[in-house]
């Protein structure tokens, strides 16, 4: 079965896990996506995250952010302080759709392979750079890691415990949130400049994405939240500012998630917490006043909650058609039936791990489905096939291309 973008090449000089992740996406669906690594050592998350296990317990010498950012690709090694290295990048941009860059602002023009350049030997290509701060501005020329962007776009100041309470202050959403959002964007974007080359213009473009611009767009509502009202959102742990009950209670066992979403839901839950007499309680009639009045309202259902299992509670939520869900470690995320049913835990077989489990892509198509046949590719794999194949260079060039150390 053909996939939805097998028609595709991606030529990939991202690192670490922005442009990684979207390129990871557009491999997800088909592209063939061609990853130029750095001639010593490769991608710096080669080096990140935890050593990955082999079955026997041995270490296999990858790494688990490299794995979650690079499946699907094929891996070359080039060395772009060489003219020849220069050379096969922009022969290798002259047969791709798509280019995607995350140096810093400005650095690919040392090598000719800024848009401008690429723009003139091959007009069709698409050409994404993903960095901290954009093409311009005050801090264009910065650079910057996740954590920066949670702390300058607003995230950290909803995120965390809330002030006068112990452990109050400002926390780190748990994952790289800005890198994988700032990937999201830039799928998004390439596939829309891919769509208004193929049917409108004929013609390439240059994209511009900023993780800092990306994760303040991501704050959504909360952002609106603050135009809106004047009134800046702030730190409230696990619950909603804007919805209540909507928040992780205790129970006797663990901590459930509970999201009250409307009125009638509102009356179904506190019946079944038998908290009737709430009913006609004029300070819990709507959201709002919930809201309002959560001080009173969250310590009464959090002494009934208490009392049984999160399990418990929520078979009775299902049956009265309230959303809960208990707060799970990855363990107990992976034996859960419904992510079980949707496969969302998929194997691949790698070169040198072995058989290693990865996340599937959350997305599904009915005729162009997704599948997993390429693992991350071992560092500098692929440089002899995708040079032959794709430029047609043979083993005495690819021989005089190593001795000049152009090549891995």
């Amino acid at each position: 079965m053909k996939k939805i973008l097998e028609h595709v090449r991606v030529l990939d000089l991202s690192r670490v896990f922005a442009g990684p992740w979207a390129t990871q996406m557009l491999a997800d669906f088909g592209a063939d996506v061609i990853k130029v690594e750095h001639i010593k050592g490769g991608d710096d998350v080669r080096r990140m995250g935890v050593t990955h296990l082999n079955s026997d317990g041995s270490k296999s010498g990858e790494t688990s952010s490299f794995f979650a950012m690079n499946r699907g690709k094929r891996s070359i090694a080039i060395n772009l302080k060489t003219d020849e290295g220069q050379k096969i990048v922009r022969d290798l941009a002259l047969e791709s759709d798509i280019f995607v860059e995350n140096f810093k602002t400005g650095n690919l023009a040392r090598f000719g392979l800024d848009y401008k350049t690429l723009k003139a030997i091959n007009p069709k290509l698409i050409y994404c750079s993903i960095t901290g701060f954009g093409q311009d501005g005050p801090k264009s020329h910065l650079p910057g890691y996740d954590p920066i962007f949670q702390a300058m776009s607003g995230v950290m100041s909803i995120t965390g415990v809330p002030e006068n309470e112990p452990g109050s202050g400002s926390n780190m959403v748990g994952y790289s949130i800005s890198d994988i959002n700032a990937g999201y964007y830039a799928v998004i974007a390439i596939l829309a400049a891919l769509n208004h080359r193929d049917q409108i213009s004929g013609k390439g473009q240059h994209i511009d994405i900023a993780l800092l611009d990306s994760q303040l767009h991501a704050t959504s509502h909360m952002a609106m939240n603050y135009f809106s009202s004047g009134k800046i959102p702030i730190r409230n742990g696990t619950a909603s500012q804007i919805t209540c009950p909507w928040q992780s209670f205790n129970a006797s066992d663990k901590e459930i998630m509970i999201a009250v979403g409307n009125d009638p839901q509102f009356v179904r839950f506190i019946t079944l917490l038998g908290l009737t007499n709430l009913i006609d309680d004029e300070r819990f009639e709507t959201n709002l006043l919930r809201v309002n009045n959560s001080k009173l309202l969250i310590p009464m259902i959090s002494a009934v909650i208490e009392t049984h299992t999160a399990q418990y509670w929520e078979d009775e939520l299902e049956k009265i058609n309230v959303p809960s869900g208990q707060i799970n470690n990855f363990e107990q995320v992976f034996e859960d039936p419904q992510i079980k049913h949707r496969e969302m835990k998929q194997k691949l077989n790698h070169d040198t791990a072995g058989e290693i489990d990865i996340i599937a892509n959350p997305i599904r198509f009915s005729d162009t489905k997704i599948s997993y046949n390429r693992p991350p590719p071992v560092f500098a794999a692929d440089t002899d096939e995708v040079l032959s194949n794709i430029l047609k260079i043979d083993d005495l060039e690819l021989t005089e291309l190593r001795n000049k150390k152009a090549i891995f």
